[in-house]
């Protein structure tokens, strides 16, 4: 960019929930883990020399932002609405577009994409890449043998519009009708939403952390569910990634890099790629998979935007990258910047990237393209 283009600082948006609209009442655990992530941003940002300002969006992202104009500071986007709103994480990234941000991660049609799980999983399919089969009920007394057709169980019900797992506990695999209907019920009743139910894929789960434009693929990281004997309670539950004292939380480590053959890892990596496309997605997202007994990856979730903090599963891929946390952070605003121009667009504009030196003398972010810890990212 110009160096009269040069930002003046990054504005960290992010939710400040205090309670919850819908849902489970330890669901505000995954809302506010947000907060934490946000200060480690800032502090990350802090040590490379970048101005970074803490904006808690706690009624409207407009109101918060009135300090920060766009002409002047970069959002690094961590938002997802207030009070577990559906899709206000999509209203954020529409008004920081509107306003004329620079932000990180997806806008907002992908994001809108990805959080509708039916509408992700439709996207997939057009494009050839493998998701299991599903259905959408909107009421327990949808569920019938008819209605399920050829989807087989067992089976696993989410809601159809929440991240985080929220939703999926040890119930959510279902084996019979009658416990499908239940867990539908439940599930409209909690989350005031759909159900999904879907084909559960009894296999090994991976993780795929990918960013860059155009998109590189992180090492590779797998869920060990060693620990579990029935393979119907291997999945990564609610408990599993935020009750820290839960036997699930305590046995289900990801080893990263993964052990998995050279050929399977490649259509691994083929498959995230190809979703990341199929959903538009922008500077940084998560591919979920599970691998089937004939070693075909299936996508179950595309992650636009994933958790950022220091034990969640992008750093540990760029980790074991060869990135520090700063060196992340910077990174991600890099894409940021390169990606979008979003006001002053009456004349050309160089694409550069952001460079950390244009709020102090240390060091630059990596530029798109150049190679990244050669022999690290695949």
């Amino acid at each position: 960019m110009e160096n009269d283009e040069r930002p003046r600082g990054v504005a960290i948006v992010y939710n400040k929930t205090e309670s919850l609209v819908k849902g489970s009442p330890e669901d505000i655990v995954a809302d506010q883990a947000v907060i934490g992530c946000a200060h480690a941003l800032a502090g990350a940002l802090a040590e490379a020399g970048v101005q970074a300002a803490l904006v808690a969006i706690t009624d409207d992202v407009e109101s918060a932002l009135l300090p920060y104009p766009a002409t002047e500071w970069v959002v690094f986007n961590l938002g997802e609405g207030l009070g577990g709103r559906l899709f206000e994480e999509v209203r954020i990234a529409w008004a920081l577009e509107a306003m004329g941000y620079r932000f990180t991660g997806s806008d907002a049609a992908a994001l809108a994409l990805s959080t509708h799980k039916a509408r992700a999983k439709e996207a997939l399919r057009r494009a050839g890449v493998p998701t299991p089969n599903w259905r959408l009920f909107r009421h327990p007394v949808e569920v019938t043998w008819d209605a399920l057709g050829d989807l087989p169980l067992p089976a696993i019900v989410k809601p159809v519009a929440e991240d985080a797992s929220q939703g999926i506990e040890g119930s959510a695999v279902v084996r019979s009708l009658q416990e499908m209907r239940e867990r539908v019920a439940y599930l409209v009743g909690t989350y005031r939403q759909a159900a999904l139910v879907e084909e559960f894929i009894a296999g090994r789960e991976f993780n795929i952390s990918l960013w860059g434009n155009p998109p590189q693929v992180l090492p590779l990281a797998e869920v060990d569910f060693s620990a579990f004997q029935d393979p119907l309670e291997r999945i990564v539950s609610f408990s599993a990634k935020w009750v820290e004292d839960s036997f699930a939380y305590t046995h289900t480590p990801v080893v990263c890099p993964a052990n998995v053959d050279p050929e399977v890892a490649d259509r691994i990596r083929g498959a995230a790629l190809r979703a990341w496309r199929a959903i538009g997605c922008q500077g940084y997202a998560r591919v979920d998979m599970r691998l089937s007994q004939d070693n075909v990856p299936y996508v179950i979730e595309v992650n636009c935007n994933p958790d950022l903090s220091p034990d969640a599963g992008f750093f540990r891929a760029a980790r074991t990258a060869g990135y520090s946390y700063p060196d992340m952070a910077l990174r991600i605003l890099d894409i940021a910047m390169r990606q979008r121009q979003t006001y002053d667009t009456s004349r050309p504009t160089r694409r550069r990237g952001l460079h950390s030196g244009d709020y102090s003398q240390s060091r630059s972010l990596q530029p798109i393209g150049d190679p990244v810890c050669s022999g690290t990212v695949e």
